[in-house]
């Protein structure tokens, strides 16, 4: 197939993955997408990745993405991407958190072409419960949020999480919290982290217990609320000391953040636009039923306080057009307002109707999205324009 062959703009049709955590009206609410069988609707995919992958509609037929860039990779991609990456670099979702996702620490892209390389070696299956590397690539993500959005981002400063636990007064682990006051470095922020995470038996659970009761009393600080909330969801779980360990924020609509390698995180609650590397690599370190490998989890990440003025991502502004740079190349994200724009492809996009109706034009092809739709565009289109009556959000790749 030859870039003659593809038309300028392709409808998506994207899955729909049912997590536990997710929400059951946030699609239906914001964009009108039904939920005919009431389950969760936690992220709604836009991409080419194995685990859920979009289809579009192409002369009249409906073949999924990852088949169409098979067939005409550099038309589709464009020859710098597929020189630099070989596939499509990136997945954009809509992610609808009714539930606290698990906290999570995502690898370098060295530690995962290691971590990825030594599993494969040893014959780790990958479905297998205790795999860590689904693929050998990085995954920072951004989030750009739809309605308010609970997150925490990043470790606080040492001397807020010793306030904090000083405040609480735990008894059974008043030899951590003095071990992080006496070394107030990253070491000593790793050992403390450390410890927290393999706790276990009756001091893990006097230490809960007094952290739920101290939070009990304290339910008009976020902070606390937070703990208890989390604490309905995910009872006995280490993963409910986060909130005195990390910082919680609570992004407006319209608000951004970054989340790089190695960084712990969770979403709490909320729905938002979420661009990432195209990977499925997971470390988790709490609020999950699931695997936890405590060594690997420590090896992949950096006990250093991410400062506030690091936490909101805010846009480089063109007119009223929000550019948020990011520093990897696997993705980019902007916010177009409603409005014309005449637009040229780098790489392949994905567009996303957030407010209202779009119109995509190039000479005689044209494509109109409703509120909550996607279009695919292949690197070929070129020069294009976009007529939309809301918000566009447009992601693409840096070559």
């Amino acid at each position: 197939m030859s870039s003659r062959d593809l038309p300028s703009f392709l409808l998506m049709q994207n899955p729909i993955q049912g997590y536990d955590w997710g929400s059951h009206d946030a699609l239906t609410t914001l964009f009108g997408i039904p939920n005919p069988a009431g389950k969760p609707q936690a992220e709604l995919w836009m991409g080419a990745h194995p685990n859920g992958c979009s289809e579009v509609v192409l002369a009249g037929d409906v073949q999924k993405l990852s088949t169409l860039i098979e067939r005409a990779p550099a038309a589709v991609l464009g020859d710098a991407t597929v020189a630099r990456f070989g596939s499509l670099p990136f997945l954009f979702k809509v992610l609808c958190a009714e539930k606290a996702l698990s906290i999570q620490v995502h690898p370098s892209k060295a530690q995962a072409e290691a971590g990825f390389a030594k599993e494969e070696a040893a014959g780790i299956s990958p479905k297998a419960a205790n795999r860590n590397y689904k693929d050998p690539n990085h995954k920072p993500e951004l989030v750009f949020a739809l309605t308010p959005y609970q997150a925490m981002n990043g470790f606080r400063a040492i001397p807020a999480i010793l306030a904090l636990f000083e405040r609480v007064k735990l008894a059974t682990i008043a030899d951590l919290v003095a071990a992080l006051a006496a070394n107030q470095n990253e070491a000593g922020l790793q050992h403390f982290f450390h410890q927290l995470l393999i706790l276990t038996g009756p001091r893990k659970e006097d230490a809960l217990a007094g952290l739920l009761a101290y939070a009990a009393a304290h339910q008009d600080e976020e902070t606390f609320a937070l703990v208890t909330s989390l604490a309905a969801q995910y009872p006995g779980d280490v993963g409910l000391f986060s909130p005195l360990l990390l910082n919680v924020v609570t992004l407006q609509p319209g608000q951004a953040m970054y989340l790089d390698a190695c960084t712990p995180h969770a979403y709490v609650r909320g729905t938002g636009l979420e661009i990432m590397a195209n990977s499925d690599n997971v470390l988790r370190a709490g609020l999950t039923p699931k695997y936890i490998d405590v060594a690997e989890l420590l090896d992949c990440t950096r006990c250093l306080a991410k400062p506030d003025d690091q936490i909101l991502l805010s846009p480089r502004m063109e007119g009223a057009v929000q550019h948020y740079d990011v520093p990897v190349p696997d993705f980019t994200f902007s916010v177009y307002p409603a409005g014309e724009h005449a637009l040229t492809t780098a790489s392949a996009e994905i567009l996303f109707a957030i407010d209202g109706t779009v119109i995509l034009q190039q000479g005689k092809q044209s494509l109109r999205l409703e509120k909550g739709q996607s279009a695919f565009i292949p690197a070929a289109t070129g020069s294009y324009q976009l007529l939309a009556e809301g918000r566009v959000a447009r992601a693409g790749n840096r070559c």
